[in-house]
């Protein structure tokens, strides 16, 4: 069964799919239009790149059908203006409210996610999400427990200086770890995927960026992965197998707080060559 299905009234022949496609195996028949050089299906990447770049809307590919392809709405595209206040005004959020986080919600902010871009498409990503505060809470007092442990071990500077301070106020009802957030969100990749880590971060910075628009904030949670990478108890109570590799996780809720001015970053070093 061909990977490509044809709609010859509407082809044109333009070879605008075959100058495309990233892996090169699209040829163009002056009789039939666009096929897979033959031999090549398993090359293809499936990244629908065919698909899309298609002015006509002549070809479908088997597993990234055209039915399913969104059109692009001119109406929705961003000014340059408007990308830049949009990407500058992300901010860490570090209180929440106490308000439950919908589940289609994350739902549809992970739908959202699985858009970013992944080595070789290979989309292997995958998400664990945290609802039960209680459950959040615990994981939060597991870091304090990895924390207190090395500090009773060096107690040399030897630490990030911070952490005598998250242990402290942890002691005094202060969650610095996970902020009490109501929603947890752990995307992990296999050893499987080539380029895992990068895989993760892309797919959480696109919920990130979302967030917002459905009323919602976010914290990558560094403590919480800091200890993941060295405390086996942790990794084992969000579930993540020993055959992930790649990981990082999440804080997601509701801002208590709201922004009104986009602070200034320091100014790129760049080497021109």
């Amino acid at each position: 069964m061909t990977l490509l299905i044809v709609d010859n009234e509407k082809c044109k022949k333009d070879g605008i799919c075959a100058a495309d496609c990233p892996m090169a195996i699209i040829q163009i028949d002056k009789d039939n239009g666009p096929g897979i050089v033959p031999g090549s299906d398993a090359f293809c990447l499936r990244c629908g790149h065919c698909v899309a770049i298609c002015p006509h809307g002549a070809l479908s590919h088997r597993e990234v059908p055209l039915e399913n392809c969104v059109p692009l709405k001119k109406e929705h595209v961003i000014n340059a203006d408007q990308t830049i206040q949009f990407l500058r005004s992300r901010r860490s959020i570090r209180f929440f409210k106490d308000k439950p986080v919908e589940k289609d919600t994350l739902k549809g902010l992970i739908e959202i996610g699985r858009y970013a871009p992944t080595a070789s498409n290979s989309q292997l990503v995958e998400w664990t999400v945290f609802t039960n505060k209680e459950k959040i809470h615990e994981i939060a007092g597991l870091v304090i427990d990895w924390i207190k442990g090395i500090l009773e071990k060096d107690p040399q500077p030897a630490y990030a200086p911070y952490m005598p301070i998250i242990a402290g106020a942890w002691d005094m009802g202060f969650d610095a770890v996970l902020r009490n957030a109501p929603g947890l969100i752990l995307a992990s990749a296999p050893k499987e995927a080539s380029n895992g880590l990068v895989d993760v971060t892309l797919a959480l910075s696109y919920l990130e960026l979302a967030a917002p628009s459905f009323g919602l904030g976010t914290c990558w949670a560094g403590l919480l992965y800091g200890a993941m990478r060295s405390h086996l108890p942790i990794r084992e109570r969000l579930g993540l197998a020993d055959n992930v590799p790649f990981y990082y996780p999440m804080m997601i809720g509701h801002p208590k707080t709201r922004y009104y001015r986009l602070p200034e970053r320091k100014t790129p070093k760049i080497v021109w060559k």
